[in-house]
């Protein structure tokens, strides 16, 4: 065994009994590469990464390989979704060196930390022979080596500066108008997302291309999103039999996924289906929202009720071999021995036909069209249409069980369980069932009890009873986030104050004045070869963008200017950069806040909890809504309850109405016509 076995992560134990001599990235691992003047190797992957496994296969197992790792260099292995400071800097690096990235990630640094060359996926013999002229080339001339991992170093430190924007004044929501016309041109209208292959799902990209179309009132691009929602929710992509999606699919049609499920995927798209579940009430997003939940409740939930992070692509075939996908696709024999006289019917709906095929005699469900309209051909009527394919995806279910499952990784990351916490909170005011409010409350819990330090801090990750790893800001700021969705679906001020009290640990522990940014590491913390600042908004929204939408949103309750200078600082910064809108949503959303369209609302009354529910399953994403039960100090709720009264105080740019009785009046004042 090697240095792993002392860790936690499943990634990492996965490498615990490979001949190269491992260690974690730590103090002590760091400081043997400066004693002994070594290179070292820093290998970066996850649990889930198919492409991880093949390399470790191939190369980490491989006592030749062992020979030269271990005679010349310090190993070190990371868990990306442990330490994702030490991914993106080192990403940044390897794609500056070689144009691209991915994982796993191999790259070689100076004892010091600097790096010199780097990669993704290398063959056993490529490995071999670079890392032997490596260790020649150090060995020989370092003066070279050193002088280019300075330059390097150099220009890693220029690309994470955001420049300060000398424009005045901010520019209107209505300069969002031609970023996305320029957006749309990479519409794939045949079957949603983006015209390219792989093809990822990028949640927080319809969140806000929605939210546009509603304000703008924009037919094409409410259009677009519905089309996106149901072929993701059609493709093989979504789990139709197990429930909960895939990372991204490989093909055009969302047909093929890669087959890993991440938490962070299902808790963001959960939030996407309730979201525009709420504009359309159509009932295939609610059935999307009822099989996540089922997945996540299965195979993710704890019985504390954290989540764990995710499960990998690979698992065994029927002879044992570790397959992509193999847990997930089906055999056209093995489908009519199980469906027996419903199978034209089930090929009909699922596409077993050369659409449908993947490769080698097996099939990736996939629906086509809507049920209406297959119940029409196979005649049927709808309702008994839907009731057959329930039965289908019983019937496969229950056969699936029985083969072995992917692999679990079963470490609990903070920023993560928020984003489901979210989801959650989500589809509970969507819905409004108990469910979706218990699994939220349950997580919130966990959180603050096993996840946030007495001392005021978060952990980052959480495994076998133990925290470790100091969080980083993407942690801060979508726990925040998410209590303050939960605050929302309840009207429970302690989330609100709980949100408040980690944006205040983020401001004294994480912003740069200068910068104007929060950087990703808490000052306190360790300090890598170069700052990070998250800007660019990615599979998971940048952690700046995040916090400052949270800051915003804080700022209007809590009347807190100094929120808003900092929130509105950091948006006027970011707006000259959005080049390539899609990687830039969530600070969209952070601009569509200064519309004119944009209200506040506060319920206030001893039934506000009854009110808001009302509230919260309509389609109201240009409205911050807060409410109290009884008496409150909040700034936006203070001296407006009355005893007996249940009062909606309809407010915009910090001036109000005043109060409304109705419920039905309110909801008409609100929305946009």
């Amino acid at each position: 065994m090697n240095e792993l076995h002392f860790e936690t992560s499943p990634y990492l134990l996965q490498h615990a009994n490979n001949p190269i001599h491992w260690k974690a990235w730590n103090d002590h691992a760091l400081a043997k590469a400066r004693e002994e003047n070594k290179l070292i190797i820093l290998s970066v992957g996850y649990s889930a990464c198919h492409w991880c496994h093949v390399m470790e296969h191939e190369s980490f197992e491989d006592s030749e390989v062992a020979k030269v790792m271990n005679s010349h260099f310090v190993s070190i292995k990371v868990d990306r979704e442990e330490r994702p400071d030490v991914d993106a800097v080192y990403m940044k690096a390897v794609q500056v060196m070689t144009g691209q990235g991915g994982w796993p990630m191999n790259v070689v640094l100076l004892p010091d930390g600097r790096p010199v060359w780097g990669g993704t996926y290398f063959k056993k013999e490529n490995w071999i022979a670079s890392l032997e002229q490596l260790y020649q080339l150090y060995a020989t001339d370092p003066n070279r080596v050193t002088e280019y991992a300075g330059k390097l170093i150099e220009g890693l430190q220029s690309m994470s500066l955001i420049n300060t924007n000398e424009e005045e004044h901010m520019p209107e929501p209505n300069a969002i108008r031609p970023l996305i016309e320029k957006w749309s041109k990479s519409f794939d209208w045949d079957f949603g997302g983006y015209a390219r292959a792989p093809k990822f799902m990028m949640p927080n990209n319809y969140l806000f291309l929605q939210r546009y179309g509603y304000q703008a009132q924009s037919e094409d691009l409410l259009n677009f999103t519905d089309l996106t929602l149901t072929r993701m929710a059609y493709g093989g992509l979504f789990d139709t039999v197990g429930g909960g999606f895939s990372r991204y699919s490989v093909d055009m049609k969302w047909h093929v996924p890669h087959f890993e499920k991440m938490l962070y995927d299902n808790g963001q798209l959960m939030s996407l289906y309730a979201e525009t579940y709420k504009r359309t009430k159509k009932p295939l997003y609610k059935e999307v929202i009822e099989k996540t939940h089922r997945f996540i409740s299965d195979e993710l939930t704890t019985a504390n009720g954290a989540f764990y992070s995710a499960l990998d692509a690979d698992s065994p075939d029927n002879d044992g071999h570790s397959e992509e996908g193999a847990f997930y696709v089906w055999e056209q024999q093995e489908l009519q021995q199980l469906l027996k006289d419903d199978f034209t019917a089930f090929a009909k709906v699922f596409n077993i036909n050369d659409f449908g095929h993947w490769e080698n005699g097996k099939y990736v469900l996939i629906q086509t069209e809507p049920i209406e309209k297959l119940a029409e051909e196979l005649g049927y009527l709808p309702e008994e249409l839907n009731r057959k394919k329930k039965e289908w995806e019983n019937i496969l279910y229950h056969e699936r069980e029985k083969r072995t499952k992917p692999g679990l990784d079963d470490k609990i990351l903070t920023s993560w369980n928020a984003i489901m916490l979210k989801g959650y909170a989500d589809a509970y005011k969507a819905l409004g069932e108990e469910q979706y409010l218990n699994a939220a409350h349950k997580n919130a819990l966990f959180i603050t009890e096993y996840l946030w330090d007495p001392e005021g801090f978060l952990w980052r990750t959480y495994k076998d009873g133990k925290a470790k790893i100091e969080a980083f800001l993407e942690d801060y700021a979508h726990v925040a986030d998410a209590f303050i969705s939960l605050y929302q679906a309840t009207l429970d001020e302690k989330w609100l104050l709980y949100a408040k009290q980690l944006t205040d640990y983020t401001l004294e522990n994480f912003y740069d004045e200068q910068k104007m940014f929060f950087a990703y590491n808490s000052q306190k913390a360790e300090q890598l070869i170069t700052p990070h600042y998250e800007t660019e908004d990615n599979v998971i929204p940048a952690s700046n963008s995040v916090m400052a939408n949270v800051l915003y949103k804080l700022s209007v309750i809590f009347d807190n200017s100094y929120y808003e200078k900092t929130a509105l600082q950091m948006l006027h910064n970011m707006i000259p950069n959005m080049d390539y809108p899609s990687a830039f949503s969530n600070w969209l959303n952070l601009w569509l806040d200064l519309s004119a369209d944009n209200k506040e609302l506060a319920v206030c009354g001893t039934e506000a909890t009854t009110s808001i529910k009302t509230i919260n399953s309509e389609y109201l994403p240009h409205v911050l809504i807060a409410g109290n039960t009884g008496e409150s100090n909040i700034p936006i709720l203070k001296n407006r309850f009355v005893k007996d009264k249940q009062l909606f105080y309809i407010c915009k740019n910090k001036a109000c109405e005043l109060p409304h009785t109705s419920i039905s009046e309110t909801l008409n004042n609100l929305k946009i016509k």
